[in-house]
C-alpha cells in the first residue's frame, strides 16, 4: 500500500512576530514496516534556514528559522509512504512470561536489551502510581504471555476510557486521565505506557498518522484524517510490537510511523520559540491518499 500525506499546520498569531525558530519531526521514520519514498517541507513565510539531523531516538528532524515579519506561518509537509504488511500470524505463539521479559530488561546482558531498557524508566507524562500500577496488573497475572496481557490491556483502555478531545490538554497528568477515564490517543498511548513501565517493561510512545474513511457512499473531506499517537512493547526475538489503544487494534496498513520517544514531549511534531505573536491559535489538516 502507498500513501501520498499532506500535513498542514497554520499558526495563527494575534500580534506580529518578528523571529520563529523551529524543530518539525514531520517526515515518516523507515523502517521495516514503512518507507518512505520521497518528501518536502515548506515554510510560508520562507525560512532563511533549514537543516535536517538524526535526533537520539534516530527520529528525522528538520530545523528551520523564519526571520520574516509575520502574523501568520504555514508549515506543510508531503510525503509519500509505502506500507508494508505486518506479519500477525505466530505471534501468540511467542509465550514468554511477562516476568521474563521484566527481568532482562532490569539486568540487560546485551548492547540491544540495554538500549530498550530505557524505555523501562517513567518519564515526564508517563508516571505511574500504586492505582495506575493495580490496573496494570489486572491484565498481567502472574506467569501469563506478554504479548497476550498487552493485548488484553489495550482492549480494556479502549473500553473503560471515553474518548473526549474537550477534556485534556498536553499538560494534563496521566493520573487525572485515570482518574476521570476520559482523554484522547495521546492520553491513552501515556496512560498505557504508565502501566508497562509501572510492571518493569520497556514501551514506547509512537507518533503518526492514521486514515479515515468516509461513510459508503459519501465522497472523503479534505483534511480530515489525522495525526494519531499509540505505543509499542518491546518484546525479545520480535522487537517492537504496536497496539492503538484508541481503536483496540494493531496498527497495520492505515497507520503510518512518523516518529518515536519515551513521550510526546520527545517527539512533538512541531514545536519552537518566537519572538512576539501574543495569542495564537493552531489549526492541523492531514489528507492521506491511496496511490495503489
Amino acid at each position: 500500500m502507498k500513501y501520498r500525506i499532506r500535513h498542514v499546520t497554520t499558526y495563527q498569531y494575534a500580534e506580529k512576530v518578528s523571529l520563529s525558530q523551529n524543530h518539525a519531526r514531520l517526515i515518516p521514520q523507515n523502517n521495516e514496516f514503512q518507507r518512505c519514498l520521497n518528501h518536502q517541507i515548506s515554510i510560508s513565510p520562507n525560512a532563511d534556514f533549514m537543516q535536517e539531523y538524526h535526533d537520539y531516538f534516530a527520529n528525522q528532524v528538520t530545523v528551520f528559522e523564519v526571520p520574516t515579519l509575520h502574523d501568520q506561518m504555514v508549515v506543510t509537509a508531503l510525503s509519500e509512504v509505502e506500507i508494508y504488511s505486518r506479519p500477525q500470524q505466530g505471534l501468540f505463539d511467542q509465550q514468554l512470561p511477562w516476568e521474563w521479559v521484566r527481568d532482562r530488561l532490569s539486568q540487560p546482558a546485551d548492547p540491544v536489551t540495554l538500549q530498550c531498557a530505557e524505555f523501562a524508566l517513567p518519564s515526564r507524562y508517563t508516571r505511574s502510581d500504586e492505582a495506575i500500577r493495580q490496573y496494570a496488573r489486572q491484565s498481567f497475572a502472574p506467569g501469563r504471555a506478554i504479548i497476550d496481557a498487552c493485548e488484553e490491556l489495550m482492549n480494556r483502555i479502549f473500553t473503560d476510557f471515553q474518548f473526549d478531545a474537550s477534556f485534556t490538554t498536553i499538560n494534563t497528568p496521566v493520573s487525572e486521565v485515570f482518574a476521570h477515564k476520559r482523554g484522547v490517543c495521546q492520553d491513552f498511548a501515556h496512560l498505557a505506557l504508565a502501566c508497562l513501565r509501572g510492571l518493569g517493561l520497556a514501551a514506547r510512545y509512537v507518533s503518526g498518522y492514521i486514515e479515515t474513511l468516509p461513510p459508503p457512499g459519501q465522497p472523503k473531506l479534505e483534511g480530515a484524517d489525522a495525526t494519531h499517537a499509540w505505543f509499542a512493547l518491546y518484546v525479545p526475538g520480535l522487537g517492537w510490537l504496536d497496539f492503538d489503544p484508541t481503536n483496540n487494534l494493531q496498527p497495520g496498513e492505515q497507520h503510518i510511523t512518523l516518529a518515536s520517544g519515551r513521550d510526546f514531549a520527545d517527539i512533538t511534531p512541531l514545536k519552537g520559540i518566537m519572538f512576539g505573536g501574543g495569542e495564537h491559535q493552531l489549526k492541523v489538516a492531514v489528507d492521506m491518499h491511496r496511490l495503489d
